[in-house]
C-alpha cells in the first residue's frame, strides 16, 4: 500500500505569492541551493499545514522558501534559492 504524499504541489502556494508580489509567481524559478537543480515554483513541495508555507525542493526534499504571516507583517525567507528569475511580459522597448 503507497503513502498519501504530505505535499501538495507549488501551486497551492500561488495566491499567498501573488499577494506578496503582486504577479503570479507559479512560473518563477530559482537553483535550488542543496542540489542544483532549477526548480520552477509551480514544481515545489508545499507543506500548508503548519505555522507558515514551506516549499521544497523536489529532487532533493531541501527548504526553498519559507513564510509565515502575522496580522500586521509578513516574513518571507528564500535563504534555500540561489535566485528568482521572474519571465517578463511584454516586448522590450
Amino acid at each position: 500500500m503507497s503513502e498519501t504524499p504530505r505535499f501538495l504541489d507549488g501551486n497551492a502556494a500561488a495566491g499567498e505569492l501573488e499577494a506578496l508580489f503582486g504577479v503570479d509567481m507559479t512560473q518563477t524559478s530559482g537553483p535550488c541551493l542543496g542540489c542544483g537543480q532549477q526548480v520552477i515554483i509551480a514544481q515545489a513541495h508545499a507543506f500548508l499545514g503548519g505555522p507558515g508555507t514551506v516549499l521544497r525542493c523536489p529532487g532533493c526534499d531541501h527548504l526553498l522558501l519559507r513564510m509565515v504571516h502575522s496580522p500586521d507583517r509578513t516574513w518571507l525567507e528564500t535563504s534555500g534559492l540561489g535566485y528568482l528569475e521572474l519571465p517578463t511580459t511584454g516586448t522590450p522597448r
